[in-house]
Order: C-alpha cells, then structure tokens, then sequence
C-alpha cells in the first residue's frame, strides 16, 4: 500500500459501489487492481471466489494473479477469477450450456474453420468467394455491436451489406447445427444471456460481488 500514492489507495479503498478511474499508460492502474483485491480479501473479508477481474491478453492475467499471489496469502486466493474477457465470456458459456442451447462438448471455430463455412455459403449463393473477408469482418461488427442476423438484414444500406447480412444468418445456422462458436461469440452471448435471462443475470450477480475490469474499450 506503501508504494501506492494517495489518489491510488483512494481508489484501493472505495469498495461502496461502481468506481471508474481514468490513468494514462504506466500509469499504476494494474497495481492499484491487484492491491485492491488482496485489500478486498485480508481488509473487507470478502471470500476470493467472489470476485473476479478482466483484462485483454492471457499474459496480463497471469501477471495479474502472480502479482496478488505476493500480496496475498495462496491459501486465501482459491476461486479467485482472473481472466480475459473472452475467457471469462467461456466459462460462462460452459455453466449455461443448456441455457443457451447448446450441447455438451461445443467447439470453438479458429479462423479457417470461419473462412471455410462462409466460402461454401458464399460459392452455394453465388457470391465471390473473395468477399469473405469483408462479410466476415462486417458480421465480427455486428456481433460486437449486439446485432442479431434479423436486425443486419433490417439496417443493411447496401447490397454489399445486405448479402453480408444474409450470408451472416446461414453462418449462425451452420454454427448451431455444429454445436459450435466463434471468437466474437465468447462475448456476444454471456452479455445477450445476462441481459435478456434475469434468472441467470441474478446468479451470477450473485456469484461475484466485485468485477475489476483492468481497462476496458
């Protein structure tokens, strides 16, 4: 805490409510994330199962937990979630499987099994195969932007867009008869699920009573 200067530990501190700091690069904002948790766990008491925190890359998470591991006793950090954000999207995934309709075991598409399905979607439609790029691009923004295949097909402006937008709903199809997801999935469906199942949303509220989110875009 020592190392920490006032405005930080005042962000360490406040655990009342939601808390938004803004800090440039290099700033301290990850020190200020790992003190925060082991204050949360030897300060407020609050078991480390129930909270979890977010970053973007698979090496920030690992640096974060080894980080808090020098702050906090090992024995008292058991549960504690440190993910990405699309790793966390997957494990929520996996504990709504039946949920969401899937069935055990789903796979996750990597980028030339995406290339592979839109190219037979596009040579069964009659569309240049070199577009793939493109409409895959446009669904990638799509599924971030929380479009669903249906609204793509309503707000298209082009017929570029609007056989993008078709293309997109035979994709989501093949995906389901698959039993499978794409990258942009991991975060789609946990955020569609939170907001449209209370039941589910109330449970995982539940489970996790603090969510610190490394930075965020």
């Amino acid at each position: 805490m020592s190392q920490l200067n006032p405005q930080q530990r005042e962000a360490m501190r406040y655990v009342a409510g939601p808390l938004l700091v803004l800090a440039g690069a290099g700033s301290g904002k990850t020190s200020v994330i790992t003190r925060k948790i082991a204050y949360l766990i030897e300060q407020c008491g609050i078991p480390a199962k129930a909270i979890a925190s977010v970053t973007f890359t698979n090496k920030a998470a690992t640096e974060m937990k080894e980080r808090v591991g020098t702050l906090v006793d090992r024995s008292k950090t058991k549960g504690l979630t440190v993910s990405t954000f699309h790793q966390l999207g997957l494990n929520i995934i996996r504990r709504e499987t039946k949920t969401l309709g899937f069935k055990p075991g789903f796979s996750i598409l990597d980028q030339d099994d995406i290339a592979g399905i839109l190219k037979d979607i596009a040579l069964q439609d009659a569309i240049d195969p070199d577009q793939v790029k493109v409409v895959h691009t446009l669904i990638s923004q799509w599924k971030g932007d929380l479009v669903s295949p249906e609204q793509a097909v309503s707000i298209a402006e082009s017929g570029g867009e609007m056989r993008a937008a078709i293309m997109y709903d035979k994709y989501q199809r093949l995906l389901r008869a698959y039993n499978a997801v794409d990258f942009d999935d991991l975060i789609a469906l946990p955020v569609q699920l939170l907001q449209n199942n209370a039941e589910v949303r109330q449970k995982w509220q539940a489970k996790y009573r603090y969510l610190l989110v490394d930075e965020y875009q």
